[in-house]
């Protein structure tokens, strides 16, 4: 296989409210973190332990402003994107790295009840509307796998 692949597909809770940048042009851009647990028993002591991992979230246009609008911190939500590694010099002229995820299509997992927002879905182009759903019933063109042998 030639080909290469760069797709990450996370699920977990806002971690504080997106923060919206507005350009010249009308473009503007969100970002937020997004933590994700792992969960399990440690076999020695018998404890459950709960890792977190947070990730850096990118999202742009009208999907972002669809996510100021509707997410909040605490929500779940389901995210699809790409990483994107970015490389920047500090206050002390030292390179650093980021890495992010560019989020390209999103699922609100939080119904509007339980954080007072309305769910809804956004991929980053074209703009439409789902119900909050498992990840599987995310929108995605699945007649191109009709002639897949399973």
């Amino acid at each position: 296989m030639s080909g290469t692949l760069n797709k990450v597909m996370l699920i977990g809770h806002l971690g504080d409210e997106v923060k919206m940048h507005y350009f010249e042009g009308g473009n503007c851009i969100g970002r937020f973190p997004l933590a994700t647990n792992e969960t399990y028993t440690n076999r020695q002591t018998n404890e459950r332990v709960t890792n977190t991992e947070w990730h850096n979230i990118v999202v742009r246009n009208k999907a972002a402003e669809v996510c100021e609008k509707y997410l909040s911190k605490g929500d779940k939500v389901y995210i699809e994107g790409r990483l994107k590694t970015r490389k920047w010099m500090d206050d002390k002229g030292l390179e650093r790295y980021s890495t992010e995820i560019h989020c390209t299509d999103f699922t609100f997992l939080t119904t509007k009840g339980e954080s007072g927002s309305q769910p809804s879905s956004s991929p980053a182009t074209p703009q439409k509307t789902e119900a909050p759903t498992a990840p599987e019933s995310n929108s995605r063109d699945e007649g191109a796998d009709d002639d897949l042998p399973f």
